[in-house]
């Protein structure tokens, strides 16, 4: 089918419409109310560049900004390196890999929120807990400070993500030719040998799948931080989405707030395409 036929565009014209309205239009209109004072009901003038020099001297917006950075890192690592080591686990000859990959899978049907509060009480209550049992007061009062929110919120991500990122992993791993690990346990290269000559490469289209999937939810993550810290304490776990929806909400600052989602789109949107380039072109290669 060449695309200007006709049909062609009939049939993606419900895709295009759907795009333009809920993408592309939000997306201009929003760019527009950053450059005014606009309040969520009117606007009286246009202030230019001025929401946009303001988030320079926003100090909870930058230290907001930089927390999500370090928490998307952690979780991009964690949650790939633990859903490759699931499905390596589950396509393996076991008789349990199909119970296994739906328990793994599970927790990625649990809403954000209601993940968040489950694990609240479980950092709060079943971690304090265990620690008067053993002794540990390192397990006492965690979410009490930055460290081990932080770490909290990478633990209930990648709970979350790690089953949703192993079917990635498995669909790949499933389509290795068998006869090249065969061919290389003849050689006599090892298990890790096969693994990283071998298998590695030729999943690399997983990785360039998984790494945007988790770049995107971990930066745009709002639920999860809501219920489970809601940026405490003292704003020190605070992601750039919650902080967003403060300024436009709770300080009224809409149009503000419309300036930190154009710098965050523009951001999230930068690291996302640098990151799929450099894998598909690590993919060529390979």
């Amino acid at each position: 089918m060449r695309n200007r036929d006709l049909s062609f565009w009939l049939f993606l014209s419900p895709v295009l419409i759907c795009l333009i309205a809920v993408v592309i239009i939000p997306l201009l209109n929003g760019l527009f109310y950053s450059f005014t004072d606009w309040n969520g009901l009117s606007l009286s003038k246009f202030v230019g560049l001025d929401n946009y020099t303001k988030l320079l001297s926003d100090n909870e917006f930058m230290t907001s900004f930089w927390f999500t950075i370090k928490f998307s890192a952690a979780a991009i690592i964690v949650i790939n390196i633990i859903g490759l080591g699931l499905a390596l686990i589950v396509t393996q000859h076991i008789k349990s890999s199909s119970f296994l990959r739906t328990i793994f899978f599970m927790p990625n049907l649990i809403g954000g929120l209601i993940l968040g509060f489950i694990w609240q009480f479980i950092f709060t209550k079943a971690f304090a807990a265990v620690g008067d049992a053993v002794g540990i007061e390192g397990l006492k009062g965690w979410l009490s400070t930055s460290e081990t929110g932080f770490w909290g919120l990478v633990i209930l991500t990648s709970w979350q993500m790690a089953g949703y990122v192993m079917l990635i992993y498995i669909a790949y791993l499933q389509s290795v030719p068998q006869e090249l690990i065969e061919a290389a346990q003849i050689d006599g290269a090892s298990k890790f040998q096969r693994f990283r000559t071998i298998t590695v490469p030729l999943i690399a289209p997983a990785f360039t799948v998984s790494l945007f999937l988790t770049l995107s939810h971990s930066f745009k993550m709002y639920d999860q931080n809501l219920s489970l810290t809601n940026g405490g304490p003292y704003n020190s776990t605070e992601m750039v989405a919650m902080n967003i929806i403060k300024s436009a909400f709770t300080d009224n600052a809409m149009a503000y707030a419309q300036s930190k989602a154009v710098i965050f789109f523009v951001v999230v949107a930068a690291v996302s395409l640098v990151q799929v380039f450099y894998n598909k072109k690590r993919e060529v290669e390979l």
